[in-house]
């Protein structure tokens, strides 16, 4: 596998999108839970971190709170695995300046999700994106995720911001497992097609996808990194076989928002708290009763 540095590409494989310690009354990071994260992560294999993502809870974070939480994963990681800083906000202004303090903390890539909330035109889009490549020397990863922005990145329009110098990728969490193909169809060879949706992702990767940004594997990275190489290798049946016992923890994490239920998972093996930051909130105990359940057997 070729590395980063060579390629200006994000590798191919599995991408850990962090979650983030809180300290006991949410109004800190627990930087201590945050590195042995990062151990255990690097540990188990993963290909990659991605901090200050939506799992992260960067929405409700301060843009110091970013800076300082890539700065920590940097620190943790020493150049183990590349970090894929999570940058995107609502406003392009806001955006570069989160661009700039990922770069200034050490981050290889930057994760760009759309601007949520204002929906802009794709001319819009594109101007935004433009912006954000020229700010700094970071390569960009798109992030499309329609169901939390209210903002879809067809494929078109991805092969239009492909040809943006520095747009190498996207994280695609639509779960419309064809768009592999459309986006191949409209980018250069190297451009990275990653999963957003740990549910499909085995699906995807088989499909000829790059790998995944997963939530999942914060908690299970070992089998995430397996299915995810596995399907990578076309290995159809080990792969099926390995998506169909981690299925109803895919469904688990998703019964109430992200990241709450992955967090609440952490917090019973004693990883970090079980805190959230508002108006994010506790699992029901129906909904606790449904993790439990799905992480039955596993370690």
């Amino acid at each position: 596998m070729a590395s980063a540095s060579t390629t200006g590409c994000l590798p191919d494989g599995l991408y850990t999108a962090l979650v983030t310690p809180f300290v006991s009354d949410g109004n800190g990071i627990d930087f201590g839970a945050l590195a042995a994260l990062v151990e255990a992560q690097i540990a188990s294999g993963v290909d990659g971190l991605v901090p200050c993502g939506t799992t992260g809870e960067s929405a409700t974070m301060s843009a110091v709170e970013r800076e300082k939480v890539i700065a920590a994963v940097v620190k943790a990681v020493d150049g183990r695995v590349p970090v894929v800083a999570g940058t995107g906000s609502n406003g392009t202004a806001s955006t570069i300046d989160h661009q700039r303090r990922a770069q200034g903390a050490g981050a290889d890539f930057s994760l760009v999700v759309t601007p949520y909330y204002n929906k802009p035109s794709p001319q819009g889009l594109i101007r935004h994106y433009q912006a954000i490549a020229e700010a700094t020397d970071l390569k960009v990863v798109l992030y499309n995720v329609p169901g939390r922005t209210a903002c879809d990145l067809k494929p078109q329009l991805v092969g239009e911001l492909a040809k943006i110098p520095g747009v190498v990728g996207i994280k695609e969490a639509t779960g419309e497992l064809d768009r592999v193909a459309q986006i191949r169809e409209v980018t250069p060879e190297g451009f990275g097609v990653f999963s957003g949706d740990d549910g499909t992702s085995c699906a995807l990767n088989l499909f000829g996808g790059n790998g995944v940004i997963s939530v999942t594997s914060n908690l299970l990275p070992k089998e995430m990194v397996k299915l995810t190489h596995l399907a990578l290798h076309r290995d159809v049946d080990s792969a099926r076989a390995l998506h169909e016992r981690l299925r109803p923890v895919f469904s688990a994490l998703f019964v109430e928002s992200n990241p709450v239920p992955v967090k609440t998972a952490l917090a019973m093996r004693g990883m970090m708290s079980e805190v959230f930051r508002a108006p994010l909130y506790s699992l029901t105990d129906e909904s606790r009763a449904v993790l439990v359940a799905a992480l039955d057997g596993f370690e």
